[in-house]
């Protein structure tokens, strides 16, 4: 798929406008909605030829924003804060335009028979923790505990874990866990921590734009963010033609496919995604209260020097009420 170079294309009269959107990482179900939008032709009936980008270890989503080959980039919250604070006053600068996944599906794993009983258990023991934006929760989960386990590096496998190298493991609600469920195990041999439990619920993907290509076309951002919205509700309405439309995109991407591990990636993804109460927060918003806990975690454990502004940050809310400013 051909990326797109310097500033957004300009469409003539009646003709889409043309853009790409750079995910986080190779096609699967975490990006249901996104795909859908875009084989059920939404982001064509809002006026957008939108180009999906698949991510990996190798695509840093920021970069690609700068460098003008995609428009619209999809992150973690604390990434979004983190690139933010990298880029403010910057050409560069980066805005969050609206909040998919409210509820953080990242926690910590140990195997039930292991004498880790709650978190404060994990003082000395060895810990497998994933990179960057995924150190943040463990970080200061440990040090409002007071406890220094062992860190160690943890792959894109969970085989570490499953062959005892170490006594606990990070994963994803929707990914990791399962492929242990899959490897053999079943719920009851595993003991396991949210963060979210835990006072460290961190909301994770959303989509950003910069903010140069928010105050030029601020229809545009809003089209994106309308028909993907759209894309994820029609997914979570027909969960197997949306599992259709990723496979798909998997087998393209020469992925390696399993129907049942992505139904259960997609069923999680509502669980995180979608208001389970009426107070809950509504698919797409950013509750301020949310950002300032994830800021303010940034910069306790020093992954930012100073917390940007709500207001200057998180877009969505302007957007939705035709303020791009």
């Amino acid at each position: 798929m051909a990326l797109l170079c310097g500033p957004v294309a300009e469409a003539r009269a009646g003709e889409p406008k043309r853009a790409a959107l750079v995910l986080q990482w190779q096609p699967q179900a975490q990006f249901a909605g996104y795909y859908v939008a875009h084989a059920k032709g939404f982001y064509r009936e809002a006026g957008v030829e939108l180009a999906i980008i698949p991510g990996g270890q190798d695509v840093v989503a920021s970069r690609l924003l700068a460098q003008g080959r995609a428009q619209f980039a999809t992150m973690f919250l604390s990434t979004g804060i983190e690139r933010r604070v990298e880029t403010q006053n910057t050409p560069q600068a980066i805005v969050h335009l609206a909040q998919l996944v409210q509820r953080s599906a990242l926690m910590l794993v140990t195997r039930a028979d292991s004498g880790i009983k709650e978190p404060k258990d994990l003082d000395g023991k060895r810990v497998s923790l994933w990179d960057n934006e995924f150190q943040l929760q463990p970080r200061a989960l440990f040090q409002r505990l007071g406890i220094k386990p062992t860190i160690i590096p943890q792959s894109s496998s969970v085989n570490l874990f499953l062959r005892g190298g170490v006594d606990a493991a990070s994963a994803m609600w929707y990914n990791e866990f399962h492929t242990l469920l899959a490897s053999g195990l079943d719920p009851e041999d595993l003991r396991v921590f949210f963060y979210r439990d835990l006072d460290l619920n961190f909301p994770e993907d959303g989509i950003y734009t910069l903010e140069k290509t928010l105050n030029a076309d601020p229809e545009l951002c809003q089209a994106v963010v309308s028909a993907s919205l759209r894309g994820w509700e029609y997914a979570f309405a027909h969960p197997e033609e949306a599992l259709d439309i990723v496979l798909t995109r998997m087998s393209e991407a020469h992925v390696p496919v399993s129907r049942v591990h992505q139904r259960f990636m997609l069923a999680r993804m509502r669980d995180v995604m979608l208001p389970a109460t009426k107070t809950d927060t509504p698919l797409g918003e950013l509750k301020e209260a949310d950002y300032q806990g994830v800021a303010t975690a940034l910069t306790s454990l020093a992954f930012i020097k100073k917390t940007p502004s709500f207001k200057d940050f998180s877009r969505g809310q302007a957007l939705r009420t035709g303020r791009s400013q």
